[in-house]
């Protein structure tokens, strides 16, 4: 089961700011005044004095949660070689402009995503978080052909790097690892020996048409189409932390910021 953390923080945040204030407001003062005219140390209940001490703490996370950063682990191997399984990183909520906790509504307009960056978001047929590239930008015409993007009518380069053997349950699979120039930015792909899951698209305003990295390993635009703009999160911008699944200790070895 997955918890919804932001929405568990935000209540969090309304009900311990709500039993403080309440308890200032209404009952503070008489138990004051009870204490004092019975000589006896002026102590709050246990939930008020838990109330008080969270709630600035509580707060501050939101706040940084919602507006500036929130960290994310990758779950699966649909961004890689990018991106690794069992990778943290960081996302800048920042740089898609700043938006309400649990709601998504945009209240400062800062940027907006560019084509090539790895962005955090929620798509149409999930509330969990994803994290893909953005390939499509509203009103692209994106096509995907022979494991070949072409953007607009233009061809994505590639750039042949390597060939390598993926053990699949028990089997050795040949891929290839390409690199992907798209305008200014580039990264590497990879390319399994499976069938393309060729298909056009024409991206709608306030829209995303996303990707993995890892081309046929990954639940994308391809399959559930677009990113709506209201369900960005941020942009993932280094990867501060690896801990491989299992009983295994984190490493900083794969620390550093993700170039685009």
């Amino acid at each position: 089961m997955d918890i919804d953390f932001p929405l568990v923080l935000t209540w969090a945040v309304l009900i311990s700011g709500a039993i403080w204030l309440v308890d200032s407001l209404a009952f503070k003062r008489r138990r004051s005044a009870r204490a004092a005219k019975a000589k006896q140390p002026d102590k709050d209940p246990i939930i008020v004095d838990y109330a008080r001490s969270f709630f600035p703490v509580l707060l501050l996370v939101l706040t940084l949660r919602s507006f500036l950063a929130e960290p994310y682990q990758i779950p699966s191997e649909s961004m890689v070689p990018t991106l690794e399984v069992g990778d943290f990183i960081l996302v800048n909520k920042y740089a898609y402009g700043m938006r309400l906790p649990v709601l998504g509504t945009k209240i400062l307009d800062v940027g907006a995503p560019a084509r090539g960056d790895i962005m955090v978001f929620i798509p149409p047929h999930d509330s969990r978080y994803f994290i893909k590239r953005v390939i499509g930008l509203p009103g692209d015409h994106i096509l995907y052909q022979d494991k070949a993007l072409y953007i607009n009518g233009e061809r994505a380069t590639y750039q042949f790097v390597r060939e390598f053997d993926d053990h699949i349950g028990g089997a050795a699979v040949p891929v290839r690892e390409y690199r992907e120039v798209l305008g200014d930015a580039s990264h590497p792909t990879y390319r399994y020996p499976v069938e393309d899951r060729n298909g056009e698209w024409l991206v709608p305003d306030a829209a995303y048409f996303v990707m993995g990295d890892n081309r046929d390993r990954s639940d994308d635009s391809r399959r559930w189409k677009f990113v709506s703009e209201d369900k960005i999160v941020g942009r993932a911008v280094a990867i501060w932390v690896h801990k491989d699944p299992g009983l295994h200790l984190p490493t900083f070895a794969r620390n550093g910021w993700l170039t685009y």
